[in-house]
């Protein structure tokens, strides 16, 4: 009878413990797909905002020595990430396979113009600093016009900061409501033994003795919990860095490992201090009011 019955609290006990690392490690784990999506926020907007071409088109009277002068001068500037040179060869043949026939049959020449596709660094894509580029190189007396997409880049910027605000605000939100979730799982594992904490503190256990198992076991269950976070957010870095290899998600190794070791710490600091204010709690509780 009493070995059925030790099997019975032994079976519960264990699926309490399931229950509370389950819990935490859902927690933790969204946590930090929401700290991944923080940190390459910034990243992904980059890369769209490198995408965005500026094109210089050069006169026809533009000489050679000129245009590889240009060519030098971008290659070396600040807000240059990289340069590719189209030639109005090249772009009537590219043209004429847009449109699937010889334009120039029907023309009798070329009225395309020699170009250069300027792919800028992010930090200098914003609509004030384009426009100053685009004025100092419009301003070269062989160059002819430079297009660029104003709105796209303003439109682009503006739902940047939007972004960025939002997912801070949902940060915040999803960092509360883990601290909460964590917090009333250890509780209830806790509520549980309330009666075995009375009845150490009432044959003269000090505090600081019957906290300690009950902390240590908490603090065991978090970091369990927080190892199969941290499983899952590496799977799931590594199939985003596998899908989406342009973004180089792995790039930033000491920001990663800052995260990594964040969210394993948070996992720890979170159910030592539930179990403390738990523990507590029940500890200040008179013995009548364990059965409320």
């Amino acid at each position: 009878m009493s070995t059925s019955f030790e099997r019975y609290q032994k079976r519960r006990l264990i699926s309490s413990y399931f229950s509370v690392v389950i819990s935490i490690s859902l927690v933790l784990f969204l946590l930090g797909i929401l700290g991944l999506l923080v940190l390459n926020t910034k990243k992904v907007a980059d890369h769209f905002k490198e995408q965005i071409a500026m094109t210089v088109y050069f006169k026809d009277t533009a000489k050679e020595v000129e245009i590889e002068q240009l060519k030098k001068s971008l290659a070396m500037a600040d807000y240059t990430k990289s340069t590719t040179y189209v030639s109005k060869e090249e772009a009537a043949e590219e043209h004429s396979k847009e449109i699937g026939e010889d334009f120039m049959e029907f023309l009798g020449y070329n009225p395309l113009q020699n170009s250069i596709d300027v792919y800028m660094n992010a930090d200098f894509v914003s609509s004030e600093q384009v426009d100053e580029i685009a004025a100092e190189l419009t301003a070269k007396n062989f160059v002819d016009e430079v297009i660029y997409d104003q709105p796209l880049i303003a439109l682009l910027n503006e739902n940047v900061k939007k972004i960025s605000f939002w997912v801070l605000v949902v940060s915040g939100i999803f960092t509360f409501i883990a601290v909460l979730l964590i917090n009333s799982s250890i509780r209830l594992a806790v509520y549980s033994k309330r009666f075995i904490i009375k009845t150490m503190q009432m044959v003269g256990a000090t505090k600081g003795f019957i906290r300690r198992p009950f902390i240590w076991q908490s603090v065991k269950l978090g970091i369990i919990g927080a190892i199969l976070a941290l499983i899952g957010m590496a799977a799931v870095l590594y199939y985003l860095n596998k899908s989406f290899g342009e973004l180089n998600l792995l790039g930033d190794v000491k920001l990663l490992a800052a995260l990594f070791i964040g969210i394993f710490l948070m996992g720890v600091i979170i159910t030592w201090i539930s179990t403390y204010i738990a523990t507590s709690r029940f500890l200040n509780l008179k013995t009548d009011e364990l059965y409320y």
